[in-house]
């Protein structure tokens, strides 16, 4: 398979340059390329990607803004390859990345793929805390890539990959944001495509973000599921309102601390959210 990489960027310059970075130290042998679409940004990237020229196949595109969903779809419309692996531009690529995922795909392929994300040490702490609170069984029940036992998996996009075929079929991303690649994935189930979670191709998800963006991020993100799962009910879990239990289970124990004592708040938390963490562990 020849891999296009895409990556979507706004007003990020520095993050592009260790991005790409980390794209130039891969393992992987054989050619891949590397699309940049700078959506309508005010601090453009074409001097950081200039820097890389020699290094990677590299190609650089500027449009208008448009979110990015459509930037993505810009992306591999622009591609020469047959396999596309999509990043947020503040993801940092451990070096075996391609080859993990060129051996799963020779393994086992799916037209659909999507990876974890975790934390390098040298992150800050609240980078750190974002990502565990993001990734955690306990807080949102696996679903993005923290667990294999999800039957469905539901790719996100900032470690995504797609064939071109079922890029064509689906034409991509929608217009809902957030919330564009849960759309995406179940629609290619509706197609009788297929995805899978490739534990092993993670990236180290560096957050460029404070508690106040992180609370704005998550609140879209929470109101998103509600339209999808009325989209598409048949495909709604439970693990899905596990955030929503913690947030329940958390107020709770605060109330109960004011009024009672925080040591048994705290028990009283554990016991009421482990029965869903463990029925969440089952499925």
């Amino acid at each position: 398979m020849y891999f296009s990489i895409i990556i979507p960027v706004y007003n990020r310059p520095d993050e592009i340059n260790e991005l790409l970075e980390s794209l130039g130290l891969q393992d992987y042998k054989s050619p891949f390329e590397v699309v940049i679409v700078e959506d309508g940004s005010n601090f453009d990237c074409k001097n950081v990607v200039e820097k890389y020229s020699d290094k990677l196949n590299i190609s650089y595109f500027f449009k208008q803004n448009s979110g990015p969903g459509d930037s993505r779809n810009y992306g591999m419309k622009k591609a020469k390859g047959d396999y596309f692996i999509i990043f947020d531009s503040d993801c940092i690529i451990p070096s075996d990345y391609l080859s993990e995922v060129d051996l799963a795909l020779k393994n086992n392929f799916t037209d659909c793929f999507g990876g974890p994300d975790k934390a390098l040490d040298s992150f800050s702490d609240v980078q750190k805390a974002i990502n565990f609170s993001m990734t955690s069984f306990m807080t949102t029940g696996g679903l993005r890539g923290g667990s294999e036992k999800i039957d469905k998996f539901q790719p996100r996009s900032f470690n995504m990959g797609i064939s071109k075929k079922a890029f064509e079929a689906s034409k991509g991303f929608g217009n809902i944001h957030p919330g564009e690649d849960p759309d995406l994935s179940i629609r290619l189930w509706k197609m009788n495509f297929e995805t899978q979670l490739i534990s092993s191709a993670y990236v180290y998800h560096k957050r460029r973000i404070d508690w106040n963006k992180f609370y704005h991020q998550v609140s879209k993100f929470g109101k998103a599921r509600p339209i999808l799962n009325s989209w598409y009910p048949e495909y709604s879990k439970a693990t899905f309102f596990f955030p929503t239990l913690f947030i329940v289970g958390f107020f709770f124990a605060l109330a109960f601390a004011l009024l009672f004592n925080f040591f048994l708040s705290f028990n009283a938390l554990c016991f009421l959210y482990s029965p869903f963490i463990f029925y969440g562990n089952v499925l």
